[in-house]
């Protein structure tokens, strides 16, 4: 409680353009199960008191987030919050990126409150939603591009952070959801551990015109990987393009060693391991085998597909600390 009371005797910060702020919230996300739903209610009321009208909008099921996000959008909510983790913020980015019920764009943030926070992670916002609601107040809003994954037979799937693709993306499809409710992050790691010895498929990637056979892909935008890494290290939200990491090799020793070698930050030394800047990648794979794709750490469908980036896809609110970090990073290439 302390820290929400030095927050709240700081300064009012000027208001954004906005007015109405529809929150979209995952009532049986990790941040907000039993008492910890305070710290919604609390965000809600730091906004208010900050001049905003605020709206909760539960979501009623999985893959329900985007369709609720674009009716808090329809009542006349300018700027939409997704309160869960990245899979929720993954829904509900869907859904505003989708939005056409105005003509002016839908402003979208995030109050971080699930098992797995990699967007909270990745640019400074507090995993605690009251807490993340002031510094909502002093945000940015900047125009970002989104990743897009087309696959054959499936609806395109936006993404804000990441895709993976092959060996993560089968650790995803295979999770179990109910684990994952009762400890969280640690069911990742379990399911990895149930990946160990069976064989990993490989799959083809195509990127900037040449093709690589791959076991692993991750075509991201952000520097954070599952929270605990940095797999990327030089791509930024506001850049309008993808960093690829493929491994190309598929025995466990060599995964022993591409993680060593992450935690060492040495990856791009590292052989079988290519790590390169795109816009697009062409996947395709085996036709015995299926190869999955992972978006946000939810799984979207499998190969063949396309990924491609959108630029300007949506406007986000993304800390002022970050932002200032990305206009540096941005002159320091254009100097070089």
């Amino acid at each position: 409680m302390a820290i929400i009371d030095y927050f709240e005797r700081l300064p009012k910060i000027i208001s954004h353009s906005f007015q109405r702020i529809g929150i979209v919230f995952n009532p049986f996300a990790g941040g907000l199960k039993g008492a910890k739903r305070s710290r919604l209610d609390r965000a809600a009321q730091i906004l208010e008191r900050a001049g905003y009208r605020v709206e909760l909008f539960a979501t009623t099921g999985p893959n329900s987030a985007g369709d609720v996000a674009a009716q808090a959008a329809d009542r006349g909510c300018q700027c939409i919050l997704a309160a869960g983790g990245d899979g929720t913020i993954n829904e509900a980015i869907n859904g505003v990126a989708r939005y056409t019920g105005s003509p002016d764009p839908v402003i979208f943030g995030v109050l971080p409150a699930g098992t797995a926070n990699v967007f909270a992670n990745e640019v400074g916002f507090s995993g605690r939603p009251d807490v993340a609601a002031r510094q909502i107040l002093d945000s940015e809003a900047a125009h970002v591009a989104l990743g897009l994954f087309h696959g054959e037979g499936r609806e395109s799937r936006y993404f804000l952070l990441m895709a993976g693709i092959g060996l993560d993306a089968r650790i995803v499809y295979e999770l179990d959801a109910g684990l994952k409710r009762r400890i969280g992050k640690l069911a990742y790691w379990h399911g990895g551990f149930r990946q160990l010895g069976r064989p990993v498929p490989r799959f083809s990637i195509a990127v900037n015109g040449t093709e690589h056979k791959a076991s692993f892909a991750l075509v991201t935008r952000v520097r954070n990987y599952g929270g605990d890494f940095e797999i990327a290290r030089r791509i930024q939200l506001t850049d309008n393009d993808f960093e690829v990491v493929v491994f190309t090799n598929n025995q466990w020793q060599d995964y022993l060693r591409f993680f060593v070698a992450v935690v060492l930050n040495c990856l791009d030394r590292t052989p079988g391991v290519l790590l390169t800047r795109a816009r697009e990648v062409k996947l395709t794979g085996p036709e015995d085998q299926r190869i999955y794709v992972q978006a946000d750490g939810e799984s979207v469908g499998n190969l063949p597909g396309t990924i491609s980036i959108v630029p300007e896809a949506v406007r986000i609110l993304l800390p002022a600390r970050y932002m200032a970090e990305c206009r540096r990073s941005r002159e320091l290439a254009y100097a070089t």
